[in-house]
């Protein structure tokens, strides 16, 4: 998969204190990048655009229920 047009953005859950954070690129068709801020060559995720769409959700449905 070619993923050199990726648009790579911090999660906007991920603190400013070098922590744990994210980046994802959505901006490819069909797929969503996930990688390790702090290790951007240690690995990417990918998922289909749906199955990302849902984990959202079931996130910010936990992050409310909290």
């Amino acid at each position: 998969m070619d993923v050199t047009g990726a648009q790579w953005r911090k999660s906007t859950k991920s603190g400013n204190n070098g922590g744990n954070c994210l980046e994802v690129a959505d901006n490819l068709p069909g797929v969503v990048l996930v990688r390790d801020t702090k290790d951007r060559d240690g690995g990417t995720l990918s998922f289909g655009s749906a199955q990302w769409q849902g984990f959202v959700r079931f996130a910010k449905a936990l992050d409310t229920a909290a």
